[in-house]
């Protein structure tokens, strides 16, 4: 065997043992929050963590996307359980998305913001970079509300975040009388159709974070 054919050998080997490595190199992100995040009551491919997959790799941006959501979460919740969701994922980004749950129950922003400080502390740590994906407060005391909508920059700010304002931005922009096919019975959670118009929303800010990550 001569030299070169013998290199040529030893490099289409080398060639074959590395793709499948570099194949599933995708950046693995950490998909943080409570049921929005989990995709109550809708089927496996319904729900955000699915179709913003689909939506980064249709936009040439491919993750490997880590459902951590859990339905009914608060920040509080959220904060007991971040060390162990980083310690078994192992993600190179994160997306912390929570906060609703503690707007339905009345609680106070400066409490929540606390919590989503020490969640922030623990997601970013090592300079991992975060997505923090904000919503807009219901119905409420108008100073109650705007301390809410006060928190989610303030936070992304002090911890070097992508920021997401308001995951249902783009829901509250369509008249109320067409926003039924949006929306689960309950009102509340967006239907399949109404993740497809969140997840416009989030995407472009979601492929600012994979690119990070990469």
């Amino acid at each position: 065997m001569t030299l070169t054919r013998r290199h040529l050998l030893t490099t289409a080997a080398a060639a074959t043992l590395v793709r499948p490595a570099q194949a599933q190199a995708l950046p693995r992100i950490l998909c943080f929050g409570d049921s929005l995040t989990a995709g109550f009551g809708l089927g496996p491919t319904e729900g955000l963590v699915p179709q913003l997959s689909a939506w980064l790799a249709d936009a040439g941006r491919p993750a490997d996307l880590i459902d951590a959501g859990l339905s009914g979460d608060t920040t509080y919740g959220g904060r007991v359980r971040i060390e162990l969701s980083m310690r078994r994922h192992r993600p190179d980004a994160v997306m912390v998305e929570l906060g609703g749950n503690d707007m339905l129950r009345r609680w106070q922003p400066a409490d929540a913001e606390a919590n989503l400080d020490a969640i922030l502390q623990t997601a970013g740590s090592g300079r991992r970079p975060l997505l923090l994906v904000g919503i807009h407060a219901p119905a409420g005391q108008p100073d109650w509300r705007r301390a809410w909508s006060g928190i989610w920059p303030r936070l992304a700010e002090r911890h070097g975040a992508l920021l997401l304002q308001d995951l249902y931005a783009p829901l509250a922009q369509v008249p109320a009388t067409d926003r039924a096919p949006l929306l689960l019975r309950d009102g509340v959670h967006p239907s399949a159709q109404g993740v497809a118009l969140i997840v416009r929303h989030l995407g472009p800010v979601a492929a600012q974070l994979v690119e990070r990550a990469a």
